[in-house]
């Protein structure tokens, strides 16, 4: 046994107690290793309840409103609901702009690919079965991603391919694939998709008597409605009148934002707030039906009341149209025209050309511009570009040229040299400075010089206008005479007068996109006398038609001044007035006086000078023509000779004006036949146009007894009548009478009893002769004297109606309705438009 103790020095045995010593260390050890593990544990949970705070405060408290968003994504499916546009009235409460129903195809590829997947396993369980029980087993057509490409292209007339490669994208939940179809088209897309129709279009349904909707091949089946194509509410917007006013109105892109015009300037109103439909979905992200579904409405935009008339705006373009179409030729610049109310500034009318229609924006209508644009896109060469992108971008950036540049608003955007319509503004200066009255001479030789210049300034009578008191020269629209007055109002007055009739400025009219008008500085102007020379006859500066029109309305109007606008009101929900335009004058410019004497003047100008082709009969006009060089070496024609601008302003009546219409005609052709002047080409062409308009707008006729002898009259029913009776009576009313047949009872007549025709036109009494059937063929007058005309037309069974300078001497036809050529009853009025041709400017 060994020994477990140990000797002393004495060799005695001492013994030792291990087992206690060895406990107690371990005991000091355990308790360390307690007390640190503790403490390690302690700081273990408090760096880990710490760092568990942190990230749920981070979570729950600083990424709460993205955590959210994202399990709202995740969990539904959300779609814009776009408001529906305000509507765009005329003043007498006509759309001109208006938003319909629509509806936008929407696909989700991952959907599809998983309806897709689901038909092939429910054909492969189906097959697997009937094979097990020995069955026959014909599978259903499978709906695949081509299937429904085919359908939604043959419906929709998008490319099938374009369609299927989007369908490919499996990630994607959402991708629109068509927008705004109308209730037509979206009927027909949720037919396909119901399954009541195939891709082809044929029917595979019928509804039975218990009003079930099933297939036709069996007569009970439910039709297999197609899963990943949806319809979504939408709006589209609509112009019922087409290119009516559409340089003013403008349109809306697709992006449901206007583009251009009203719809642009007034986007804020007319726009809306879009509303939303949230529905849920599952992990799969297929919609959960029923569970969850909110549909938020939209707000729908605000409506504009306009100061535009259809009407008014429809008889102002078709006047253009035709002026266009007798003189722009190949060379054509467009043109423009404005009717304006002189006493509020409030626009009636307003159009810009060439034009376009905003329900398809993108497409170029103007022929003249279309074949300009080509013609451009075939002088490029392909050798002048590097490759063939560049080559097709320039000439696709042509046409972007073409399409945009028919959006624009000349009159507002454009500015022009206005040549002799500027004249009375001049006319108004003299006046009211006192420089000149009605009494007033001036002597015309023809041409003055000027002091600073080196050459005459030519009249438009080279030979001379000899001695004309005021209304003479303003009558005559010379040159000379309006030198010899804006010399004698003086370089710095004249200047003055020019910022008050506002054209040194912007009109400040309520559309976008509006240019000022270019003159010299005020140093320089009255630096010398050259500008104030030319700048008093309308030459070597620039204004915008709508600058112009608002300075002559303030020299007729008794001298006050308007900001022109075209927004008369915009409508809330219930049709309340949120805002009123206030046409409150800006100042007065010139005197009732002094703006009655230019009245007088221009009166002058359309009763015996050069605007006479502007009468209608029934209404005291007052206008002014103009035909000015546009300016520079890059204006002229190929044979050397200056392009022009020719023009007229007319306003009526005369004496009292309401209405003030100014057209303007840029670069016509010199080829047509017909001198190049806006007394002869554009004031023929307002001369038609007031004559429906005036009466259309309420303004009483006071005829002359000339016109009264051939006003329109009710021609009396005189069938049955004895012939001595019907010719008396006729003759009385102011007819000239024909008879056919040698009975004495009136059998027939033309023109019918109660038709309107000129009171001077011949009715023809047939005595037992039939009257002859079918049509006849409206002969040519143009070029014609009105007695050439009336014979003519009388000889062919028709009635002449005159219109314009009729009363003038040397007047001949420079157009009719209906036109040559046309096949018209017996008795029909053929409204002819006379002009005379010795008018210069």
């Amino acid at each position: 046994m060994a020994d477990s103790g140990r000797r002393d020095s004495g060799g005695a045995r001492i013994r030792l107690s291990g087992n206690g010593t060895r406990q107690g260390s371990e005991r000091r050890a355990d308790h360390i290793v307690r007390v640190r593990t503790v403490w390690v544990m302690g700081l273990l949970g408090v760096v880990t309840f710490a760092v568990l705070f942190w990230k749920l405060f981070d979570l729950q408290i600083r990424q709460h409103a993205d955590m959210q968003a994202r399990a709202t994504w995740q969990q539904t499916r959300s779609a814009v609901v776009s408001a529906s546009r305000g509507t765009i009235y005329d003043r007498n409460g006509v759309p001109i702009a208006e938003s319909a129903t629509a509806e936008t195809v929407n696909i989700s590829p991952k959907e599809i690919a998983q309806f897709v997947e689901a038909q092939k396993e429910a054909i492969a369980d189906a097959s697997a079965r009937a094979e097990d029980r020995k069955e026959l087993y014909t599978p259903p057509r499978l709906l695949d991603q081509s299937y429904i490409a085919r359908g939604l292209s043959r419906i929709l007339g998008v490319d099938q391919a374009w369609v299927e490669k989007r369908m490919e994208r499996t990630s994607y939940q959402y991708d629109t694939i068509y927008k705004k179809a109308d209730q037509d088209l979206a009927d027909e897309v949720r037919r396909f998709l119901n399954g009541e129709i195939d891709e082809e279009g044929r029917l595979l349904t019928e509804t039975r008597e218990d009003g079930k909707t099933v297939l036709a091949a069996d007569h009970a089946s439910s039709p297999r409605k197609i899963q990943g194509v949806w319809l979504q509410p939408d709006a589209k917007r609509y112009y019922p009148y087409g290119t009516l006013a559409a340089n003013v109105i403008g349109f809306v892109n697709g992006e449901d934002v206007g583009g251009v015009g009203l719809e642009a300037k007034y986007e804020s109103d007319l726009e809306g707030v879009s509303g939303m439909t949230v529905t849920a979905k599952n992990g799969a992200g297929t919609d959960i039906l029923y569970q969850y579904e909110q549909y938020l409405d939209p707000q729908d935009g605000r409506d504009l009341v306009l100061t535009l008339d259809v009407t008014v705006q429809s008889l102002l373009e078709r006047g253009i149209q035709d002026m266009i179409a007798r003189y722009e030729g190949d060379n054509g610049k467009g043109a423009t025209g404005i009717v304006m109310d002189v006493r509020s500034g409030a626009i009636l009318a307003m159009a810009s050309y060439p034009t376009y229609d905003p329900n398809q924006y993108g497409v170029v209508l103007d022929t003249t511009l279309l074949e300009q644009t080509e013609a451009a896109q075939a002088a490029l060469r392909r050798a002048d570009y590097e490759s063939e992108e560049a080559y097709e971008a320039a000439v696709q950036g042509l046409l972007t040229s073409a399409v945009q540049s028919q959006w624009r608003n000349k009159c507002i955007d454009s500015t022009y040299e206005p040549g002799s319509t500027f004249k009375p503004i001049t006319l108004a200066t003299a006046l009211e400075e006192g420089a000149v009255t009605m009494e007033s001479t001036f002597t015309c030789t023809g041409s003055v010089m000027v002091p600073g210049w080196y050459k005459p300034i030519y009249c438009s009578n080279h030979s001379g206008h000899g001695v004309q008191d005021l209304k003479t020269a303003t009558g005559n629209s010379c040159n000379p005479a309006f030198i010899s007055m804006g010399r004698a109002v003086g370089t710095e007055t004249y200047y003055k007068y020019l910022r008050a009739f506002g054209l040194m400025d912007k009109t400040n009219v309520d559309m976008i996109g509006e240019a000022k008008g270019l003159f010299a500085s005020e140093e320089s102007f009255n630096s010398n006398e050259v500008s104030l020379a030319s700048y008093s006859f309308g030459q070597t500066f620039n204004v915008t038609p709508l600058e112009l029109i608002r300075a002559q309305a303030a020299c007729v109007n008794g001298g006050w001044l308007y900001e022109p606008y075209i927004v008369e009101q915009v409508l809330g929900e219930d049709g309340e007035v949120l805002r009123q335009h206030d046409a409150s004058p800006i100042r007065q410019v010139i005197s009732a006086e002094t703006s009655a004497a230019v009245r007088e003047c221009l009166e002058h100008v359309v009763a015996v000078g050069t605007g006479k082709n502007g009468q209608v009969a029934g209404y005291r006009i007052g206008g002014k023509t103009g035909t000015a060089d546009k300016t520079g070496t890059a204006s002229r024609n190929a044979d050397g000779k200056p392009d022009l601008v020719v023009s007229f302003m007319c306003f009526a009546p005369a004496d009292d004006p309401q209405y003030i219409m100014l057209i303007t005609c840029d670069t016509p052709s010199r080829t047509t036949g017909t001198y190049p002047s806006g007394g002869q080409m554009v004031a023929p062409i307002a001369s038609q146009i007031m004559a429906d308009l005036l009466p259309y707008l309420g303004v009483e006729r006071e005829l002359t007894e000339e016109e009264r002898a051939s006003a329109d009259a009710a021609v009396p029913d005189m069938v049955g009548k004895s012939a001595e009776e019907a010719r008396l009576r006729l003759e009385t009313a102011g007819f000239s009478v024909r008879t056919v047949g040698e009975e004495e009872t009136v059998t027939d007549q033309v023109p019918a009893g109660g038709a309107v025709v000129p009171n001077d036109a011949q009715i023809i009494l047939y005595l037992g002769e039939a009257r002859p059937s079918g049509t006849v063929r409206a002969p040519d007058v143009q070029g014609q004297t009105i007695a050439e005309a009336r014979r003519a037309l009388t000889g062919a069974g028709l009635i002449l109606r005159t219109a314009g300078a009729a009363r003038s001497d040397t007047a001949s036809a420079v157009s009719q309705d209906p036109a040559a050529g046309t096949d018209v009853d017996p008795g029909t009025v053929v409204t002819v438009q006379f002009a005379d041709g010795s008018v210069l400017d």
